[in-house]
């Protein structure tokens, strides 16, 4: 039944909608010139645009990453406080690769965001009545002692030793558009803060102050790998991956990379909104309505990304790394299909080692309207969060 509704949908698109104009005009109710024009736009938009596409490697990168959607327009990435995130820490890592010309390498902007029991260390330092941390409290007079003010000479040896500090850090990584500062983000991080825990947060080449290196699916797990190698040096606390979106096949992509690569992983996966694959995934996508009925769509679409390796095949990446997945996905979600994530997490489920981390699955209900970027909002994602880190944050697979 799918395939005679879906060979009825391409046999529409393909000859009843040119086939109206000319009979339109035929009868008499637009001119020659306006029918002329009307299969011009759709020759345009139907046949030349998508032939285009199949061509076009820069074309297929930039309606992927979409690097030139950035927002808000005046933020200064260099001071987070200016979106109300105290005690975050705006610095720069340099991602060796071998295939950019630039021998230096290719630099991306990283917020660290310290956890909301740590923020009153950088902004008034020991100087507070609130209630401290434990830990804190019992490291006070040797931090007061190595850092009495923290100034901007100071500041990267002040992190990185709040890093040291018994902890949980969570590596986030964003999906497409827009910046490490961008408001959905930014409640993400207040959030996991909240919780106790640090978040670093990085834009990948090409975005916001990053390099302007072209994206590729390498580069970007290659940037989100300098991040994780650059905690793992510093600390030995364990690390909890979150990927968003796009950052999901980001996030598999490369816990499966360290696996192969046979170095520590992260305790545990959280994947936000995913999907199993980008073939599936712009078939589905809102860009896609236009053209997904299209009898060429995978000829000129779909195949040429892959071919171009343009894959985030999360569905393949998932079993091969043995750490516990959380997967949350709101059923209302339009840019990534909830049925999508869902089928990640049976694929999960049938392909991963039965002594493997376990893999849960949680709904939000769609009449809460938290779409594809404001699960962040959900009352009980704290608790969720919290849970899942509490539960493996110790244990190792």
């Amino acid at each position: 039944m799918y395939e005679i509704h879906n060979f009825i949908n391409v046999l529409f698109c393909a000859t009843v909608i040119p086939g109206s104009l000319l009979l339109i005009w035929m009868i008499g109710l637009i001119s020659l010139i306006l029918a002329q024009i009307g299969c011009v736009i759709l020759l345009t938009v139907f046949v030349i645009f998508p032939v285009i596409f199949r061509y076009s490697i820069t074309l297929q990168r930039g309606i992927l990453f979409l690097t030139f959607i950035r927002y808000p327009k005046d933020l200064d990435l260099t001071n987070p406080a200016s979106i109300g995130l105290y005690g975050t820490r705006n610095f720069y890592l340099t991602v060796k690769d071998s295939d950019v010309d630039d021998e230096e390498g290719v630099r991306i902007g990283v917020w660290h965001v310290l956890p909301v029991y740590m923020d009153y260390l950088q902004e008034d330092l020991f100087n507070t009545t609130e209630t401290k941390d434990e830990t804190i409290d019992q490291l006070e007079p040797t931090l007061k002692s190595e850092f009495p003010e923290v100034t901007a000479e100071n500041e990267q040896l002040f992190y990185e030793r709040l890093l040291k500090i018994p902890g949980t850090i969570i590596l986030y990584l964003h999906g497409n558009t827009a910046t490490r500062g961008s408001g959905h983000r930014a409640e993400v991080y207040r959030v996991i803060r909240k919780l106790g825990y640090h978040v670093l947060s990085l834009d990948y080449r090409g975005y916001a102050d990053s390099d302007p290196v072209p994206p590729t699916e390498e580069g970007v797990v290659r940037d989100a790998m300098a991040v994780y190698q650059y905690i793992r040096n510093i600390t030995s606390n364990p690390i909890i991956i979150w990927g968003h979106s796009l950052g999901t096949g980001v996030s598999t992509n490369l816990c499966a990379q360290l696996n192969y690569m046979n170095e520590q992983g992260p305790r545990g996966v959280i994947l936000e909104s995913p999907f199993t694959n980008i073939r599936e995934e712009i078939r589905l996508h809102p860009f896609a309505r236009l053209f997904k009925h299209l009898p060429w769509f995978d000829l000129t679409i779909s195949r040429p990304m892959y071919s171009n390796s343009l894959r985030f095949e999360s569905d393949h990446h998932i079993s091969q790394f043995r750490q516990p997945i959380l997967i949350i996905h709101a059923e209302d979600d339009y840019v990534v299909p909830f049925h999508l994530g869902y089928k990640l997490y049976r694929i999960a489920l049938d392909t991963r080692g039965k002594s493997w981390g376990p893999v849960e699955f949680h709904r939000f209900d769609g009449s809460m309207a938290y779409g594809h970027k404001y699960l962040c909002r959900a009352p009980n994602l704290p608790g969720l969060i919290s849970n899942f880190v509490n539960t493996y944050r110790n244990e190792v697979y």
